[in-house]
């Protein structure tokens, strides 16, 4: 999990990268944009669920699942939306969308309720390690 905490993302024209990236997320798995047919919104990524004392297992466990999906750029902030004027535009709206939902189902209904508002992955991803990284300090002064 290289920086995971890798907060600044860049401006990328996802069609600029390959002559042939506009149809490449239909059928590459390592493009980030590409969604396989068995994947959907009421997938749970991971157990237990997010609560408030299991974050730092549920962030390890998580990341871990989304990497397997090629998705953890999302969270890290490293493939931003392209423009509205983008052709894949809508593309990376319903990738990141679909992170979203594979987030919240994988949280207590109280957190999930704190965060279902945002507009991105990445938003979320931020939110809870800004609330629930805090416990490393008690962690660190324990040991």
């Amino acid at each position: 999990m290289a920086n995971s905490e890798n907060t600044n993302p860049t401006n990328t024209n996802l069609t600029n990268a390959n002559p042939n990236s506009l149809s490449d997320h239909l059928v590459n798995p390592a493009n980030p944009l590409f969604l396989h047919p068995a994947e959907n919104p009421s997938l749970v990524l991971v157990t237990p669920l997010l609560e408030d004392n299991n974050y730092h297992q549920w962030k390890h466990d998580m990341f871990v699942a989304l990497e397997t999906k090629n998705k953890e750029q999302f969270v890290l902030g490293t493939l931003p939306c392209p423009t509205s004027t983008d052709p894949l535009h809508e593309t990376w709206k319903r990738c990141n969308k679909m992170v979203m939902s594979w987030l919240t189902r994988s949280m207590t209904p109280l957190i999930k309720q704190s965060v279902m508002w945002m507009d991105t992955a990445f938003d979320i991803w931020t939110d809870l390690l800004e609330r629930f990284s805090h416990g490393d300090k008690f962690r660190i002064a324990n040991l």
